[in-house]
């Protein structure tokens, strides 16, 4: 489960994003080390805290458990704006591009097919749980065999293709330049928060649930550094920076026009199925907070023949759409790090708030307390300041999204709270 939810599509584009910011090979590998470290870090404290608050809605409830319902709140008023349907946008650019490596589409293109895969797939969700379901349980098989293909053939294939030439592009990066790439990768770790969520239902969870989470963060870990080196075994540096789909650029040294097919195939359907999962998710902590306030009675409306949050879904499609023709890839995956990261922040804080309450009981508590939530609260400060900082006018407006939603909390929406 830890690995199924955590490796989406990003990875099949991210290496460039990472490369770009640090051109440099062993500087790139780190990025993906400390990205996974992080990953477990943050993994460990969202176990400790679904461990002690079960319910449907995830970091929703734990902010409202141990911060304030305000916080709650904002956090999904975040995931609309910007996180979650900013997930929703990215993703769906990434299917866009591989789409392209069949037909000729420039960037308009791309984002038209973008949109055309949202409105889809938020219709097989409108329509019912059972197909969106299904469907995902074929996809998750294909993502993972992208990645395992790719792998197998540079091992039995790739001893004459080494085209990579030279260690480093640049010698020297920035420690901004260093932390803007890590928010990179942390992208493609995304997921990490939700793997945690089924705490309530694991058998011995003290012992299951950080052996899950080390196991799970490390083979996710491996794969990366693994396909990154794939690449950059196959691709000169240069080349890696410039790609829109790296992994079809590799299969193309490899195996030709035909295995790049197939790997661009491969990265479509694992698209298509992170697509879907995170269009199912959203409307569960849509409806979750509707629940708690009737001034958002409307957010959970449920279909009266299809029993699905019909209204959630159309709005969530409606506005990822607007997100994928108004902002390029990069703005789109940077506005999901640095909305989650402060919440992220945040729902560590509640976590060192909670342990000093003696009503606090959780199944599960989180190895390395308190060096590893603080770790944790450090590094995600610092992620949120450079991503912010790398370009504060266009990025200070995503966050204006967020903070908009606190007076309407305390003038509209709390009055309502049942």
């Amino acid at each position: 489960m830890v690995v199924g939810i955590i490796i989406g599509v990003s990875i099949f584009v991210q290496p460039t994003e990472v490369s770009r910011y640090v051109p440099n090979i062993p500087g790139i590998f780190a990025v993906w080390l400390i990205a996974g470290f992080l990953t477990l870090c943050g993994a460990l404290v969202c176990a400790e805290l679904s461990s002690a608050f079960p319910q449907t809605g995830g970091v929703y409830v734990f902010l409202n458990e141990t911060i304030s319902p305000a916080a709650g709140f904002l956090w999904g008023w975040a995931m609309f704006w910007s996180a979650h349907s900013g997930i929703i946008a990215a993703s769906s650019v990434v299917f866009g591009r591989y789409v392209a490596f069949f037909v000729p589409l420039d960037d308009w293109g791309i984002k038209i097919v973008a949109v055309a895969a949202i409105l889809l797939l938020s219709g097989v969700n409108y329509v019912g749980v059972r197909q969106g379901s299904g469907l995902q349980a074929l996809v998750t098989v294909a993502k993972i065999a992208g990645i395992v293909v790719i792998l197998l053939a540079v091992a039995f294939l790739g001893g004459d293709k080494h085209t990579a030439h030279g260690s480093a592009l640049a010698s020297n990066f920035s420690i901004s330049d260093f932390a803007l790439a890590v928010g990179a990768g942390l992208f493609a770790f995304g997921g990490w928060h939700m793997v945690t969520y089924a705490a309530g239902e694991t058998r011995a969870p003290e012992k299951t649930i950080p052996r899950a989470l080390l196991l799970g963060t490390l083979i996710v870990t491996g794969c990366y550094v693994a396909l990154n080196a794939a690449c950059l075994y196959l691709l000169p540096l240069d080349k890696v920076i410039h790609s829109t789909r790296v992994a079809a650029d590799a299969a193309n040294v490899l195996v030709g026009g035909k295995g790049a097919a197939a790997i661009s195939g491969l990265v479509m359907v694992s698209a298509f199925g992170v697509l879907n999962g995170v269009i199912l998710a959203g409307p569960r902590v849509y409806l979750a907070m509707a629940t708690r306030y009737r001034a958002l009675d409307w957010m959970g409306a449920v279909h009266p023949r299809f029993h699905t949050p019909h209204v959630a879904i159309l709005i969530q499609a409606v506005w990822s759409c607007v997100l994928v023709m108004t902002g390029s890839y990069r703005e789109l995956f940077s506005r999901v790090v640095y909305t989650e990261w402060i919440f992220f922040a945040l729902m560590t804080v509640g976590l060192m708030r909670a342990r000093r309450r003696s009503e606090y009981a959780p199944v599960y508590r989180a190895w390395g307390y308190p060096l590893v939530p603080l770790i944790f609260i450090i590094a995600s400060v610092g992620v949120v300041y450079y991503q912010v900082a790398a370009d504060p006018w266009n990025r200070s407006g995503g966050l204006l999204f967020v903070i908009v939603g606190l007076p309407l909390y305390y003038f509209w929406v709390r009055k309502s709270a049942r």
